[in-house]
């Protein structure tokens, strides 16, 4: 999957509310994004510009600085592993959305992700992303695991070992 944490100038980001009748999720806010087409599996980032497109209307050039920032790891049921690239990026509150099918698009301020009704991957990543990744650059791995009963996920800094 690629998804897009699409922040405003508020330091809102905006989230599509899966609907009531959806079998993945229903009733949750999401990030923006969906699943990687076989042709885009080289190219998340490409995928993750699909995906908003189609969700939200918005171009390619709407968007400014949509950069990887996070790779999830999931070991699905230990039947099928699943790999989530997260992208940030800015893009206008003024800008004019269109929504789709999915669902319905709402802003929520980045400090009321965790009292809203998201997956435990997002508010994992938030967390993160307030205590470590907004003042750094860094691409950051994590692998999901099982802590105390509930969902975390362990973090490494992703570098290359060359440099």
């Amino acid at each position: 999957m690629a998804v897009a944490f699409l922040l405003n100038e508020e330091r809102e980001v905006l989230f599509l509310q899966k609907r009531e009748t959806d079998s993945f999720f229903a009733g949750f806010l999401v990030p923006i994004g969906g699943h990687i087409e076989s042709s885009e599996i080289n190219e998340p980032q490409n995928a993750c510009f699909r995906e908003i497109e189609e969700e939200t209307g918005l171009k390619s050039n709407d968007i400014k600085n949509l950069t990887l920032r996070y790779i999830i790891h999931r070991n699905k049921e230990n039947q099928e592993i699943r790999i989530q690239y997260v992208f940030f990026g800015n893009v206008s509150k003024n800008t004019t959305l269109i929504e789709s099918k999915e669902g319905s698009l709402h802003w929520v301020s980045f400090k009321d992700i965790p009292s809203r009704n998201v997956s435990a991957t997002t508010n994992e990543i938030v967390n993160h992303f307030n205590e470590i990744g907004e003042s750094t650059r860094n691409v950051y791995v994590g692998a999901m695991s099982c802590f105390n009963g509930g969902p975390a996920i362990n973090w490494g800094h992703l570098e290359d070992w060359e440099m």
